[in-house]
């Protein structure tokens, strides 16, 4: 393997490490993430009805999804606590799901994708645990990065 290629958070003897970001300068960094989780049609209509029990679905999703990118250094053991300046987390209806947007900002030492991946994970399961009761085939697929990009600062 070669260096440029090799685990940062693994030492020269495997053994797991935070990477050193002291050196490196603070700039402007954006991520965003998407998800998908599947539901029943009867599902979806009662959520966009503001039919599920628990309360609005979506609006407790957003809220969950920003509140989980704030605390992923204490989800995630070897990520930085970083400075979030911004996160938005969004929701499209489909035909069979919705599917989950979230981007993340900082002005940082390190990425924020890691955020972003949180919030549209943490969304996801928020759903499925208001809507359990009423769908057992519900389904969380396709979380990934979409990109991630740094700027400079002047």
């Amino acid at each position: 393997m070669n260096e440029k290629a090799a685990f940062t958070h693994l030492d020269s003897e495997g053994n797991a490490r935070m990477v050193d970001v002291s050196a490196k300068p603070r700039v402007k960094r954006t991520a965003t993430a998407s998800g998908r989780i599947e539901l029943a049609p009867a599902t979806l209509a009662m959520i966009r009805e503001q039919q599920i029990a628990k309360g609005n679905v979506l609006a407790t999703a957003r809220i969950a999804g920003i509140m989980a990118a704030k605390r992923t250094a204490d989800l995630i053991p070897l990520c930085h606590t970083i400075g979030i300046e911004h996160v938005e987390v969004d929701f499209e209806f489909e035909e069979t799901g919705i599917a989950i947007r979230a981007r993340a900002i900082c002005t940082d030492k390190t990425g924020i994708e890691m955020e972003a991946l949180t919030a549209v994970s943490v969304a996801a399961l928020t759903i499925y645990d208001m809507c359990k009761a009423v769908d057992r085939q519900m389904r969380i697929t396709n979380i990934t990065l979409i990109e991630k990009t740094k700027e400079e600062l002047a």
